[in-house]
């Protein structure tokens, strides 16, 4: 999947990196959050990338700790990054709502089972945006936290804003 080639060669063209640190920068920037991307994934990722050639690995060992791979961007990775960053940019945007498969079954149910359903809904996009609430403030002062990063902190919010309203005029429409 080409976004998750992005995040990877994006988070290595920064800095060498292990599997398990990309793994934890992941969780850090909240990136499954907007982005369908999971632990297994960026381990067999950054298999792949090195067998075609954008990353290469090399074996460090620190301290007492167990030696581990650290990847790091080779010039066929810096190509395939800009490459990957012109094709994403360039596609139409498309936007996944995994509970939009229930609101198109929604008249399938009897009443008391649709509440309970947009209730639901409604309960985690509150839970989603208190979440982005608290992660913006903690996040809103921190100097290491590129602008971009906290722009799509900001994009998820206004987003989790228009659902929420959107939700509430469903659940009085229905």
């Amino acid at each position: 999947m080409a976004t998750i080639d992005l995040i990877v060669l994006g988070m290595l063209k920064d800095e060498a990196l292990s599997a398990y640190d990309i793994q934890k920068l992941v969780e850090y920037r909240n990136i499954s959050k907007w982005v369908k991307i999971s632990t297994p994934s960026i381990y067999k990722k950054v298999i792949q990338l090195e067998e075609k050639g954008y990353v290469r690995s090399s074996i460090v060992k620190e301290g007492k700790m167990p030696e581990k791979a650290v990847y790091s961007l080779t010039e066929e990775g810096e190509k395939e990054f800009v490459e990957l960053m012109t094709d994403i940019s360039s596609k139409p945007v498309r936007i996944f709502l995994d509970f939009n498969a229930v609101i198109v079954n929604l008249a399938k149910l009897p009443a008391r089972n649709r509440n309970l359903c947009l209730t639901q809904i409604e309960e985690n996009v509150k839970s989603l945006k208190a979440y982005l609430e608290e992660n913006m403030n903690i996040k809103e002062n921190i100097a290491e936290i590129p602008a971009e990063g906290k722009a799509v902190l900001q994009q998820q919010y206004i987003l989790v804003q228009a659902i929420e309203t959107w939700i509430a005029s469903l659940k009085e429409s229905i």
